[in-house]
């Protein structure tokens, strides 16, 4: 089953991803989490780091929309 979405709703999906990262993040609990010596991931990303990935993909998804809109 395919899901179909139109550009907006995925640029709203994903802003509301950011949204929900962020509420995370600034949460004293999280905080918390993540100052611990304890706290590691495989790559060293934080939440912090996917909050900018998906403003990187909202941003890249303007982009083609812009390019494409002046043809």
């Amino acid at each position: 089953m395919e899901i179909r979405l139109t550009t907006a709703e995925i640029r709203t999906i994903l802003q509301g991803c950011q949204y929900t990262l962020q509420l995370v993040g600034s949460s004293k609990d999280y905080r918390r989490f993540q100052s611990s010596e304890y706290f590691s991931t495989s790559n060293d990303v934080v939440l912090n780091d996917a909050f900018n990935v998906l403003g990187e993909i909202v941003n890249a998804i303007d982009e083609v929309e812009q390019a494409t809109q002046q043809f």
